[in-house]
């Protein structure tokens, strides 16, 4: 019988060698029904969303980017890659010039019959819900050759579970609106946005029929009455001036959360940095149960409209 030691050191070449060998050849079926096969992990990756930017890094392989879009910025190393453009002026000639092993873009992207006509391997992920977003981790996964892609996700769940528990009893239940983009885009229930919300103990004032991210009539907020708001600040110029507005309850108490531009990236990507969102998320409401006011982090400042590139596309 073998020694212990000898025993360990027997397993541990056995890991290695099982390590060394070529990972198998995948076929990705992705958003669009498109099958892409890839006989050897992506080595060179063009990615042209953020939260797929984001993912390929919290899987470990940022290293393996060559070309980012324009709004793509987390994590800090990926700001020295190339710029790639936006989705109404994405540079397919420069993509193609990477050479990248595969692109990966969201299903609304106009320029994956282009790529895919100079002969690159495209594939279209656009998470949507929680769940999207754990189906997207396992085929990014797969691309990059990287197991247990899920190990991502657990620590996603453990952190919005902690962020949850943060929230004082007294905000439970309180009425929210969430407005994501400009033109009164909101985040519904079937949004990820609108499922971390409910995991935090929130109610939206948005039904679910209206689907995950639509565009609301500002009479409907302002008969829906919500007693906390949620609002970039790319968004929040002039909220309470909008028609009506002023008797809204959140309005009039000064319950109204006004994210930094790097928190409403965060807010906005489904991807590896949803906990960090819901912490956000949970810090508001649990300044709902302080005093009237509290809830407001800073007065709306005049800025740009937020780029229809950004996510998410309602």
């Amino acid at each position: 019988m073998k020694p212990p030691k000898l025993l360990e050191r027997f397993a541990a070449l056995c890991l290695l060698a099982a390590a060394a060998l070529p990972a198998a050849a995948v076929d990705i079926r992705d958003d669009l029904g498109h099958v892409t096969a890839l006989a050897a992990p992506a080595l060179r990756i063009v990615s042209l969303l953020p939260s797929l930017t984001e993912t390929v890094c919290a899987l470990g392989a940022c290293a393996r980017l060559v070309g980012v879009d324009r709004y793509s910025n987390f994590p800090a190393q990926v700001d020295a890659l190339p710029k790639l453009g936006g989705l109404d002026d994405t540079n397919v000639e420069l993509i193609a010039a990477l050479k990248p092993d595969v692109v990966l873009l969201a299903q609304s992207s106009r320029v994956a019959d282009r790529l895919r006509a100079l002969g690159l391997k495209v594939i279209a992920l656009e998470p949507r819900s929680h769940q999207d977003v754990r189906r997207v981790l396992d085929l990014v996964g797969q691309v990059l050759g990287v197991p247990d892609a899920q190990r991502v996700w657990r620590r996603i769940e453990a952190g919005i579970g902690a962020a949850a528990a943060s929230v004082p009893a007294a905000a439970r239940g309180v009425r929210v609106y969430v407005e994501v983009a400009p033109g009164l885009y909101a985040a519904g229930p079937a949004s990820f946005m609108g499922e971390t919300l409910a995991r935090l103990g929130a109610g939206n004032i948005i039904p679910a029929a209206l689907g995950p991210f639509p565009k609301i009539n500002p009479e409907y907020v302002v008969q829906a009455d919500p007693a906390l708001i949620m609002v970039g600040a790319r968004s929040a110029d002039g909220l309470a001036q909008r028609p009506g507005w002023a008797r809204i309850a959140a309005v009039r108490q000064g319950r109204i959360c006004i994210f930094k531009p790097e928190e409403g990236d965060m807010l906005a990507r489904p991807g590896p940095r949803m906990a960090e969102a819901a912490q956000v998320m949970a810090r508001c409401l649990s300044s709902f149960a302080g005093a009237p006011g509290a809830a407001a982090s800073g007065p709306a400042k005049p800025v740009p409209p937020q780029p229809r590139d950004r996510e998410p596309r309602p």
